[in-house]
């Protein structure tokens, strides 16, 4: 145990163990309940940015699908115009 500086040993008071358990039961249970819903709601934000980026990609897709299109529309129609 650490000394005080008088050189004598500091004591903890003996406190009884189903009073600090039933203190600290609520304030456990509050814990777990705010860090539960912290949790959700940063589900909750994690789905709807999942939800936001499957359409962002689906529509980069899309984009790139016409544009390899038109690129190809583009190279079919010089081919016909060098052979003729």
């Amino acid at each position: 145990m650490p000394e005080r500086p008088d050189g004598k040993a500091r004591r903890r008071a003996a406190v009884p163990a189903e009073s600090t358990a039933g203190r600290r039961q609520p304030r456990k249970a509050a814990d777990l309940e705010a860090r539960i819903s912290a949790l959700e709601a940063e589900r909750d934000r994690l789905l709807a940015e999942l939800k936001t980026a499957q359409t962002r990609i689906a529509d980069l897709e899309r984009t790139r699908e016409q544009v390899v299109n038109r690129i190809d529309w583009v190279i079919d129609s010089l081919h016909s115009l060098t052979e003729e």
